[in-house]
């Protein structure tokens, strides 16, 4: 996360709503939904569930250095390939 409540915190990408341009990131921007109860004797909760934040609030953190950076692209072969572009290995 680059910005927002929850900046510095990494997580996985669980859903792209790309319609809208927001992702869904596992542990960052935790929302309280209030559930009813549905039937005769069950309980109504409060339940957390990650919310989408906008796409450029996030950011690509490489495997191998372990810092946020941007994507660069590199053909090899008959493939492009995305590539982290402060140390150059493949992402």
């Amino acid at each position: 996360m680059l910005a927002g409540k929850d900046r510095g915190k990494t997580g996985k990408i669980l859903r792209v709503l790309s319609d809208r341009e927001r992702v869904v990131v596992d542990g960052a921007n935790i929302v309280k939904r209030h559930v009813r109860p549905r039937r005769q004797g069950q309980k109504g909760e409060i339940i957390q569930k990650p919310g989408s934040v906008h796409v450029s609030n996030v950011g690509l953190v490489c495997g191998s250095c372990g810092k946020t950076t941007r994507a660069g692209y590199r053909v090899e072969g008959d493939k492009k390939v995305r590539v982290c572009k402060k140390c150059g290995s493949s992402v």
